[in-house]
């Protein structure tokens, strides 16, 4: 979250916008992977090795 100091000592927090749309990128990649031919099985070795980021 963001900090936006709004007049004096008073701060507004504002979510991340980026995040969901990081985590919607990802999902899109694998599902491509998944759709040019890559097995399903090789997709999860890869996913469990790269790490859950």
């Amino acid at each position: 979250m963001k900090s936006l100091k709004n007049g004096g000592n008073t701060r507004i927090k504002v979510p991340d916008q980026t995040a969901p749309r990081r985590r919607q990128e990802g999902k899109l990649g694998w599902i491509f992977l998944w759709l040019i031919g890559i097995p399903i099985p090789l997709l999860l070795v890869l996913f469990l090795v790269r790490g859950c980021t």
